[in-house]
């Protein structure tokens, strides 16, 4: 079951507080900000040899990704949040 398995103390805890749906959206932007994180610090030592001061355009690119995810599925639970409230 994978991240059911791993996770399954926060995934109690967020679905039990938001409900299923969003506690488990909740729990998958938690992975993407660590996962972000983890790119981060490794942009620290991958450095562009285009861009002074940047992180290779990998780096970038993947960032970039993870930023985008967690914007979509912070966009689903205020939508989720929005439709439980009756408006």
């Amino acid at each position: 079951m994978g991240v059911f398995h791993d996770r399954q103390d926060e995934l109690e805890r967020y679905e039990f507080q938001l409900g299923t749906e969003r506690g488990r959206l909740a729990v998958a932007l938690d992975t993407l900000t660590d996962a972000l994180v983890l790119v981060g610090q490794h942009g620290v030592y991958c450095r562009s040899a285009r861009q002074a001061g940047k992180p290779a355009m990998d780096i970038q690119i993947i960032s970039k990704c993870l930023v985008d995810a967690k914007d979509l599925v912070s966009s689903v639970m205020d939508e989720l949040k929005r439709k439980k409230q009756g408006g």
